[in-house]
């Protein structure tokens, strides 16, 4: 009865995804690769490829290893400002990838057209109401809301704002809820509210079909919500776009550097937009750092504020049945606390 409960709650974000369970990986560059989304894909969720900085060439490598590893439906997450974007999207179409989701920005009107042109189903990030009507008018066919509890580029508003916000005022998409999702109980709340499905990242790093390094899943069983904290901006005149991760000698020296730089400045030794980019640089290559070569210390060790949840490594189907329990259990004490009522 429960099961049918959550399955009736759900039905459209999983009709629309075409999977078991509408729980989609969260697209983590460098982490979100053919291992861990054919896993999600074959424990009944929606894996994500993150595209991040791929080339067409890359892109079509990773998406052709996916597909031997998985028959189910996955996806391919492409970011807005991406100088390829065109060929990204060709490369999806040509691999007959049957969902694309567009990230990073309001994307681009022939973005939408190319891409809902290739057959494939069209999903967007969306920040408020008004964005998310925007998106479904040029053809989204789902939206993404993600507040700022998330993991890695993050919005100012939390995730219960927006899903109050938005999930009133948009039923005729399937919406998917994200940020700070570490529970079943959560998941089932959000979509008793409205929502279609949810969006995890965090939970999923330390799958142990993951390839993020050893010391990082470490880092992050060991990290409790509030090590998770979005980067510092030292100087309104020299914005840096906030990014949520675990703290580690990276982000205190992140905040010193800006100073370093800022000073520099001021005694007009360099000019704002070199100031700007030396800034915007101090984290280049900072998550492959971690991620792959495992370095903690100066890394971006990316987590969400759920990092507090995960307390071990367990396989991607272990996850994603353990969510589906909580989500159920959850409906099944609300049904017989109802049921009870005189």
């Amino acid at each position: 009865m429960t099961a049918t409960r959550l399955e009736g709650l759900w039905r459209r974000g999983r009709e629309f995804l075409g999977v078991d369970y509408a729980i989609m990986g969260g697209a983590m560059s460098w982490i979100s690769e053919r291992h861990l989304v054919a896993a999600i894909s074959n424990a009944g969720g929606f894996g994500v490829i993150a595209c991040g900085s791929l080339s067409p060439d890359q892109l079509a490598a990773e998406i052709e290893a996916t597909q031997t590893m998985t028959a189910k439906p996955f996806g391919v997450n492409l970011i807005t400002l991406h100088p390829q974007l065109g060929e990204l999207i060709e490369v999806c179409g040509r691999m007959q990838v049957g969902h694309v989701v567009l990230a990073g920005g309001l994307p681009p009107a022939s973005a939408m057209t190319r891409i809902r042109d290739t057959g494939a189903k069209l999903m967007c990030f969306a920040p408020t109401v008004a964005v998310a009507k925007k998106l479904i008018r040029g053809g989204a066919g789902a939206i993404v809301i993600e507040g700022t509890e998330a993991g890695g580029h993050i919005g100012p508003v939390a995730t219960s704002v927006l899903a109050q916000e938005i999930l009133p005022e948009i039923r005729d998409v399937p919406v998917f809820v994200a940020g700070g999702l570490g529970r079943g109980e959560a998941i089932a709340s959000y979509l008793e509210m409205g929502a279609s499905g949810a969006q995890l990242g965090t939970r999923f790093v330390c799958a142990r079909e993951c390839i993020a390094h050893a010391k990082i899943k470490r880092a992050f069983i060991r990290a409790s919500a509030r090590d998770a904290m979005p980067t510092v901006q030292v100087d309104a005149n020299f914005p840096v776009i906030p990014v949520r991760a675990l703290l580690n000698e990276g982000t205190r020296r992140f905040v010193a550097f800006q100073h370093e730089v800022i000073a520099r400045f001021n005694k007009g030794e360099l000019g704002q937009k070199t100031a700007q980019l030396e800034i915007e640089h101090f984290w280049a290559g900072a998550l492959r750092r971690a991620v792959i070569e495992g370095d903690v210390e100066n890394g971006s060790l990316m987590a969400g504020q759920s990092v507090g949840m995960v307390t071990r490594e367990q396989t991607t189907a272990e996850i994603v049945a353990e969510l589906v329990a909580q989500a159920e259990a959850a409906l099944a004490g609300r049904a017989a606390a109802e049921a009870a009522l005189p």
